[in-house]
């Protein structure tokens, strides 16, 4: 069986073919319905758009265009699967919503997270380390594991201060590599209830269809329903992505072939670590 998997929000653009059909009618729907233009990765328009912003519209935008182009080729998978901030190009895969929609609503809810106020946040990338080791250096400077992407790679989120302090802790603890960046919003932690009220209004603006090819959900690993998406698309921000739960699951129902629908191979090249550690 196959599956198409789409990323979360990367970390730059690359060159787009600004010359093709397809991404050109996806930067005309992002102008439109965003305020952004996919071509100079910039805001227009009186809208302001953060750069964190621009790059999960980004992302969602070079989903729905690759996307595209496996329809054209007749290419339809027997599954779906989401990590992060790839739940809107899904949900649009799978004919949940259109592709104005999962656009739109990323922004909207991109321009939300942006306007957490109060404190510096940070992401932390320690890797090398065993789960209960980056647990505890989380837990002991108080941030949070936002993302268990495999055995040994995770992401941390929270206060900046917090960050470096765990950073530290893990690299003591042995990890090979840590890094951070900024971020405006701490993505999958409990911190994100603040503006919890503020997604479900934005989420409520949206009618969501039955899916039309399983889109199986990365934090219960779950058949997400045209019933369950509003619920889960508040509650994914502040839960981790468990991404190595996830693809070890989709490798027990029987998914043999995987393809990622997005900027970048960050999840193939997770898939491939977890792969060489199971079999």
């Amino acid at each position: 069986m196959t599956i198409w998997i789409f990323p979360g929000q990367p970390l730059k653009c690359e060159a787009t073919p600004v010359d093709e059909p397809d991404f050109l009618a996806i930067s005309g729907l992002c102008r439109l319905h965003c305020g952004y233009d996919l071509i100079e990765n910039q805001p227009i328009g009186p809208r302001s758009l953060s750069q964190h912003t621009c790059l999960q519209i980004y992302g969602v935008a070079m989903s729905l265009y690759r996307t595209r182009q496996l329809k054209k080729q007749s290419f339809t998978p027997d599954m779906i699967a989401e990590h992060s901030l790839g739940i809107y190009a899904a949900l649009a895969a799978c004919g949940s919503i259109g592709e104005a929609d999962a656009l739109e609503l990323a922004g909207r809810i991109g321009v939300c997270m942006s306007e957490m106020q109060g404190q510096s946040f940070s992401l932390g990338c320690p890797i090398g380390l065993a789960t209960g080791a980056v647990e505890s250096a989380a837990r002991n400077n108080s941030v949070f594991v936002a993302n268990y992407n495999t055995s040994r790679h995770f992401l941390l989120a929270g206060n900046g201060s917090g960050i470096e302090s765990a950073l530290e802790e893990c690299r003591v603890a042995g990890a090979f590599s840590v890094s951070s960046f900024p971020c405006e919003a701490p993505l999958h932690t409990p911190l994100m209830e603040d503006v919890s009220s503020q997604i479900s209004e934005i989420i409520s603006d949206y009618r969501f269809s039955e899916p039309k090819i399983p889109l199986i959900d990365h934090i219960s690993q779950t058949r997400l329903t045209a019933e369950n998406i509003p619920l889960f698309l508040v509650d994914e921000l502040k839960l981790p992505v468990r991404w190595e739960e996830t693809w070890k699951f989709l490798r027990r129902v029987g998914i043999s072939h995987c393809c990622e629908v997005g900027s970048g191979q960050s999840l193939t090249k997770f898939n491939r670590w977890i792969d060489s550690e199971t079999t």
